[in-house]
């Protein structure tokens, strides 16, 4: 079952300085049918604009990602924890018991991002961030684990939950296939590009919600930059 989720319908919001497409209910957004897709609770597709963001505020048991598509995010939080993360690369949020941070964009440009939360397996537990970079180039041809609730995903930032948030680019004609396990969801976001996934085609920041397809065999119909969450 794949259920394709097109851009220009997902919810919207306009701030402003800030600009968010909602794949999920959010904020003022609500769409009953639409709360989450397994432990996957947000999707948001944010562009903020120059020299702005969100001031600080709290969270509290959420795994919060946050994949760079343009520009870049600059982090601070509670924790004393500080840093920039650029195009292509993801910092990860564990909220734990309690955390406060502000994310800005001090860019000369617009920053676009994909910010995804999901559900952790256990709560209270003490609040951790991390970031880290992705070449584009290791991710070709096939999908890399970002981030990563499992042991065997050494490379990937860690995650308090059994999830992956995985990366890949593909060249158009080009095809990367992954095993989504039994009882298992996925959601997919072409960054960039466009796709076919197992038949269905997919344009830039079109979403597709996906179980019971135990293979996702997907071809690029033009250069893409993809994102997925397999999540419990």
């Amino acid at each position: 079952m794949i259920e394709r989720r097109p851009f220009d319908r997902l919810g919207a919001a306009d701030h402003g300085w800030l600009k968010a497409r909602h794949h999920f209910s959010f904020a003022g957004y609500h769409a009953p049918g639409h709360m989450g897709w397994g432990a996957l609770r947000v999707w948001n597709d944010d562009t903020i604009a120059p020299q702005t963001g969100f001031p600080p505020h709290p969270h509290a048991d959420m795994e919060i990602v946050t994949y760079v598509r343009e520009g870049a995010i600059t982090h601070r939080d509670s924790l004393g924890n500080a840093g920039r993360t650029g195009a292509g690369d993801v910092q990860v949020m564990s909220a734990g018991s309690g955390i406060t941070h502000s994310e800005y964009n001090m860019e000369a440009g617009a920053t676009r991002i994909f910010q995804i939360w999901i559900l952790p397996t256990r709560s209270g537990q003490p609040p951790s961030w991390g970031t880290r970079p992705f070449p584009v180039g290791d991710r070709a041809g096939r999908f890399v684990a970002l981030a990563s609730g499992f042991e065997g995903d050494a490379e990937a930032l860690p995650l308090r939950t059994e999830a992956r948030v995985l990366g890949a680019t593909l060249k158009a004609g080009a095809t990367a296939e992954y095993a989504l396990g039994a009882g298992r969801h996925g959601y997919l976001v072409p960054s960039t590009g466009a796709i076919e996934i197992n038949g269905i085609r997919l344009d830039a920041r079109d979403g597709a919600a996906i179980r019971d397809e135990p293979v996702l065999r997907v071809t690029a119909l033009a250069d893409a930059e993809l994102v997925l969450v397999d999540s419990a």
